[in-house]
């Protein structure tokens, strides 16, 4: 494990944005966040069929679980694989992967955890047309 950084994300910034922009202001090209906190809106891909369908979740939202892997493509520009959970004012929970479109409520605490001694590229995948991670 590396360095670890911390920051905050601001009320109306679209969370996936400020995820990647927090990983390139860190510099990390091998790692994992969390993120928890609040959303206005939330938008979730469910993946099928090759394609993400989006699910569209009005607000506002509690983020009860945000996380996921930094990596990079394969021409070293950082890339963000997130999956979250949010749950309404009944504590009816939804999850997927994090899509554009999921404005920041209140605000929102992003936590980056760099990996030293390891490589993560992603790379196209022409079976599924994913970025997937590509091992050894």
């Amino acid at each position: 494990m590396g360095q670890v950084y911390v920051a905050r994300i601001f009320e109306d910034e679209d969370l996936p944005d400020a995820i990647l922009r927090g990983v390139k202001e860190s510099k990390v090209r091998a790692g994992f966040f969390i993120v928890i906190g609040s959303l206005k809106k939330a938008t979730l891909g469910y993946y099928k069929d090759g394609k993400y369908e989006n699910v569209e979740l009005e607000g506002p939202l509690e983020i009860a679980s945000g996380m996921g892997n930094i990596a990079v493509n394969e021409a070293g520009e950082p890339m963000v694989h997130a999956h979250i959970v949010v749950s309404d004012r009944k504590g009816v929970a939804s999850g997927g992967h994090l899509m554009k479109g999921s404005p920041v409520g209140a605000t929102a605490e992003l936590v980056i955890v760099e990996s030293v001694g390891v490589d993560l590229v992603r790379a196209r995948d022409e079976k599924t047309g994913l970025n997937l991670l590509r091992l050894g």
